[in-house]
């Protein structure tokens, strides 16, 4: 399985958990939102943490293949 990792970033509201809990996998763009460094991505769990601690939920992931939610609490 391989995940597609985005941010709905009128959403996002720059609080940075994500880049603190999966450190590489996200970055800020130019207009301060999260963003995914690499999607899609190889299945990680820190990535899943990230997603389900995002405090306004703007990190969704699906699998790649079939467009299926992956559960964020596995």
């Amino acid at each position: 399985m391989t995940w597609r990792v985005t941010v709905d970033t009128g959403l996002c509201i720059s609080s940075g958990m994500c880049l603190g809990i999966a450190p590489g996998r996200f970055h800020f763009d130019e207009s301060q939102h999260s963003t995914p460094v690499s999607t899609p991505t190889e299945p990680d769990e820190q990535i899943r943490d990230a997603a389900a601690s995002c405090p306004v939920e703007a990190i969704l992931l699906t699998d790649a293949d079939t467009g299926t939610l992956v559960p964020l609490n596995a």
